[in-house]
């Protein structure tokens, strides 16, 4: 992406949505899901995908705060039903449930 950082960050704020699980679920059977920590702030991990921080984004998925959804996961989300937040930094759609983790 060309765009400046504060723009572009701006710009995947306004398209984060509240989302359900049972929407992001053809999602999850493409396997492009990516899971994003509450821990974590979901528009700036966006960021770092879209402007390839590899090393950064490297760095979340090997301590587990980034990485696809595991299936343990999905079938959690089915049971609970929680209101989620997601983001599109294509091929990938980001997920965060605020309120765990």
């Amino acid at each position: 992406m060309t765009e400046e950082p504060s723009t572009l960050y701006a710009k995947l704020l306004g398209e984060t949505a509240s989302i359900t699980w049972t929407e992001l679920q053809p999602f999850f059977a493409k396997g492009a899901l990516l899971w994003v920590d509450a821990s974590l702030d979901l528009v700036a991990v966006a960021h770092a995908i879209a402007q390839n921080e590899a090393d950064k984004v490297a760095a979340w998925m090997a301590s587990g705060e980034v990485g696809k959804v595991a299936e343990s996961r999905a079938v959690d989300l089915l049971e609970r039903n929680p209101p989620l937040w997601a983001v599109v930094v294509a091929p990938w759609v980001l997920v965060q449930d605020r309120a765990m983790d």
